[in-house]
């Protein structure tokens, strides 16, 4: 590819992000080209691909995603619950606790992949596809963390305890890695290997 294509193909992907970031709310093509510091004419012939295949789609003036993201995004938590699956059996039978990855998505936090201890009969059944808002639940708490603290986020009710980790530095992933224990969590024991599990799984996505 040369340098213009490059840039080109950069471009177009910050003008799907730009439209991706207006939400709901359809982004007319003035905003947009502010959004990516190009002219208005450089976004509507950037449109013009990403139209073809459906990426995004034009009503006038305005501009939403187009229905063939759908289809990508729901390709991505399939390969995503795969790629972790290994890593979660391994955090659930050293922790004897359950290991789930849990994805956020605007205001919430939706568990994706789980994993459930073989060494022990009596643990914490967890559903893929819980959803509860962020900032509930270790999970959620997790994805609030600094840099340079302890780095996991505890939680306690109804006499499940929680114990998670963000997984850094996955561009466009904003996700935490934990474990669901029936009454309490050592947390100096299991906290380091949450943690492990948490860095194999950036390592791995990325």
């Amino acid at each position: 590819m040369t340098a213009e294509g490059s840039l080109t193909l950069d471009r177009g992907l910050a003008l799907l992000q730009a439209v991706a970031d207006a939400g709901g709310e359809a982004a007319t093509i003035s905003e947009l080209a502010a959004r990516i510091g190009a002219s208005r004419a450089a976004v509507y012939r950037l449109l013009v691909p990403l139209s073809a295949r459906g990426l995004v789609r034009r009503d006038g003036n305005k501009v939403r995603l187009g229905v063939a993201v759908l289809r990508l995004a729901g390709q991505v938590v399939p390969q995503l619950r795969e790629v972790a699956r290994p890593v979660l059996r391994t955090l659930a039978e050293t922790s004897g606790a359950t290991a789930h990855l849990s994805i956020a998505e605007g205001d919430e936090i939706e568990s994706v992949a789980v994993v459930e201890p073989s060494s022990t009969n009596l643990h914490v059944s967890y559903r893929v596809g819980t959803r509860q808002p962020v900032g509930v639940g270790a999970a959620g708490k997790a994805l609030g963390l600094r840099q340079g603290g302890r780095g996991w986020a505890t939680a306690s009710e109804r006499g499940v305890a929680g114990l998670a980790a963000p997984v850094r530095g996955v561009p466009g992933l904003r996700a935490s890695v934990g474990v669901l224990a029936l009454g309490t969590i050592k947390a100096e024991t299991v906290g380091p290997q949450v943690l492990a599990a948490a860095s194999e799984l950036a390592a791995a996505f990325r």
